[in-house]
């Protein structure tokens, strides 16, 4: 079954991006190689900071608007990074 996962990058600057896969590992190296949002291009290099699991697209969807509004402050406390 495929899983859907919804993630945290911590960009080069120091800023956060969130976005949706299904394959998280092969995603991470999309972006690292520009292929990515256009958002992580010019702040390359990126690193996975957080990933969650879903069964359904939709879920990983409505949980990755959720994280979208969320302060940065709460993304990075999501992540277990603290400032």
């Amino acid at each position: 079954m495929k899983r859907h996962y919804v993630y945290l990058l911590l960009c080069a600057d120091g800023t956060l991006y969130t976005g949706y896969t299904t394959d998280p590992e092969r995603r991470l190296k999309e972006h690292n190689a520009g292929k990515g949002a256009r958002y992580t291009r010019g702040r390359l290099p990126a690193r996975m900071i957080y990933t969650a699991s879903f069964a359904t697209r939709g879920e990983a969807l409505r949980e990755e608007y959720r994280i979208k509004r969320l302060t940065p402050a709460k993304k990075r406390a999501l992540a277990g990074i603290r400032d």
